[in-house]
């Protein structure tokens, strides 16, 4: 039987005080990949940054477990250490700190252990080659001048490195074009493939998911969970849209 990782129960989230997500129940096991899809406005961001603790949206009612754990009311940087990851849709540059040293210290705090140098050079330059970055992005201030894809690539790249529990990739694949989708598919199959951990991946898009084994896929629309399904769901959503879902709901 496979481990429970994260558990939901009956979440409420309200952002300014106005309640976006009404009574969410999820539960995903250790190693499973999730597809959360649904029309834009939907709340599937606000899922994922209530998930991941975020000052800005406020709990108002439910509970939030991950492994074994009441994390309901733990900060950011706990559940960070405890194994969840968020990557962001418009990842921000931050000067002062180069692409190497955040990640290095990040998996420090991760792992709570001193890393040699050169040792985490040899894993930086290995995910880096998945990815096909220029490894001369690690000596560039965290996404200073980078593109859009190059972007979303040192957000995969820390998918790699970190080695979380559970990822939650926020729109990973908003404004890529089709061989930056196709190379950052590519990175999140190395972690689907080598690590015990697990993925929701929202979306609402479907080309990063052509490579990706996924096992369940949960539909959200207005705030709330509507519909659960195997893969298969995609692809008819893929072809037929969410209207017929949306349409049926009471």
């Amino acid at each position: 039987m496979s481990e429970q990782l994260l558990q939901v129960k009956n979440l409420v989230v309200n952002v300014e005080d106005t309640e976006i997500l009404h009574g969410i129940d999820l539960e995903i096991n250790r190693g499973e990949t999730h597809v959360l899809m649904g029309p834009n406005g939907a709340g599937k961001s606000t899922l994922g940054y209530a998930l991941m603790g975020s000052p800005r949206y406020q709990l108002t009612n439910g509970q939030i477990w991950f492994k074994g754990q009441d994390i309901t009311e733990e900060s950011t940087d706990k559940r960070a250490k405890a194994g969840l990851f968020l990557s962001f849709q418009n990842p921000l540059e931050v000067p002062g700190i180069t692409l190497g040293n955040f990640l290095r210290n990040a998996l420090e705090q991760r792992t709570g252990q001193r890393i040699r140098p050169w040792e985490f050079r040899k894993e930086l330059k290995k995910a880096m080659d998945v990815l096909q970055m220029d490894h001369s992005y690690a000596d560039r201030d965290l996404n200073v001048g980078f593109s859009g894809g190059e972007k979303k690539k040192a957000e995969i790249l820390q998918l790699l490195m970190l080695k979380p529990d559970l990822a939650i990739l926020d729109e990973t694949d908003s404004g890529l074009d089709v061989d930056a989708v196709r190379t950052v598919s590519k990175g999140i199959e190395e972690f689907q493939k080598n690590q015990q951990g697990s993925l929701l991946v929202i979306t609402h898009s479907t080309r990063i998911l052509e490579s990706l084994h996924v096992d369940v896929t949960h539909v959200l629309a207005d705030g709330k969970m509507i519909l659960s399904g195997d893969s298969s769901l995609v692809e008819d959503i893929n072809e037929n849209g969410f209207e017929k879902y949306i349409g049926h709901q009471e």
